[in-house]
């Protein structure tokens, strides 16, 4: 027994790590497909202790196959992401194309597992936004004892979020702020990004916010409950890995500090670091290759009736992507598919 499974994207940086995770998570697998573009075509990718060879996408059958995690963006899925489910493959997308239409489920399988069932009405499911899937997790065992209201949070991004050629240019750029003469200009991004910080993240909306705040709003809207109201700042910083985020939060009723740290702490894909004392919470470079989403700087927002604040951090490659698409996985394949 086991599952059919085909990685769409082998090559890219949530591709190989999707890879890793289903070794790691030891996801029962009977056969495992590496598909890429044809310009990577034949490029070795590991999975566990094994080297797999890429396929061509353009001409690879998903016929057969029980499930094609892709991670190859947009513009490519709304081309493959069809053709693989009209040939009974389930698709698990971590692009955004499909995450904003009615009938395609939207999950994070720590906060809405029973969403996995409409996977039927087009047989893809949507993987969230990373800024918005490590969010979501902290949120809902609140919301379930006290009932958010409204939700203020601004992002501290890291540079992988934008993919390997943004890493690239936060290296090169460091290391040409030692060397006169070797300075790198901006490229993937309108400013500098080493020793900076640029508040803005995707295109700008024609209210002044940017795309990546109105997939915050949306997606916590869709996830969690409509009824959420959601004010988001996205902003990039020079961190190569790992997401954080400053949450205030105001709810219907009345949540002291300690209930909402104890909530947190029995809630599933949490960890809560929350000492009061130099260096007692979890910062980026703690939270790499990690699962967990890293809750910590709990407090009680005295400014408003009924109010937290908290700090949430994430390996955005992997609870932001590659690890909440393999947990959509693993949660197909325990309540609907059952062969493993």
């Amino acid at each position: 027994m086991g599952y059919r499974i085909a990685v769409v994207g082998a090559t890219g940086n949530v591709g190989r790590e999707m890879l890793n995770i289903l070794a790691e998570r030891e996801f029962p697998v009977k056969e495992i497909a590496a598909l890429a573009s044809r310009r990577s075509l034949g490029t070795e990718v590991s999975f566990g202790d094994k080297t797999l060879t890429t396929l061509d996408l353009d001409t690879f059958d998903f016929s057969g196959w029980d499930m094609a995690l892709f991670a190859i963006g947009s513009d490519a899925t709304k081309k493959y992401a069809p053709i693989a489910a009209k040939a009974g493959c389930v698709v698990i997308d971590n692009s955004s194309l499909y995450r904003y239409e009615h009938d395609i489920p939207l999950i994070v399988p720590e906060v809405n597992p029973d969403a996995i069932y409409d996977y039927k009405n087009r047989n893809i499911i949507a993987n969230p936004n990373c800024s918005t899937a490590q969010m979501v997790v902290a949120l809902k065992p609140l919301h379930d004892r006290a009932r958010i209201k409204r939700v203020v949070v601004s992002t501290y991004q890291s540079v992988s979020g934008s993919g390997k050629e943004a890493m690239d240019e936060l290296w090169n750029q460091t290391k040409g702020m030692y060397v006169p003469g070797q300075e790198v200009a901006p490229s993937v991004y309108p400013k500098q990004i080493a020793f900076n910080v640029i508040p803005h993240i995707d295109v700008f909306l024609e209210d002044g916010s940017t795309k990546e705040e109105w997939k915050m709003v949306v997606e916590t809207k869709k996830i969690v409950d409509p009824m959420i109201k959601v004010t988001a700042t996205c902003v990039r910083v020079p961190v190569f890995v790992g997401h954080s985020e400053s949450i205030n939060i105001e709810f219907e009723d009345f949540l002291d500090e300690d209930e909402a740290r104890e909530i947190l702490r029995e809630a599933p894909g949490i960890l809560v670091v929350d000492k009061r004392e130099p260096g007692g919470y979890t910062t980026p470079v703690e939270c790499v290759g990690d699962y967990a989403t890293f809750i910590s700087r709990i407090r009680q927002d005295s400014t408003i009736e009924n109010g937290l604040n908290l700090w949430c951090v994430s390996d955005n490659l992997r609870k932001g992507a590659a690890l909440n698409t393999v947990q959509i996985a693993e949660l197909l394949g325990r309540k609907v598919l059952k062969k493993g």
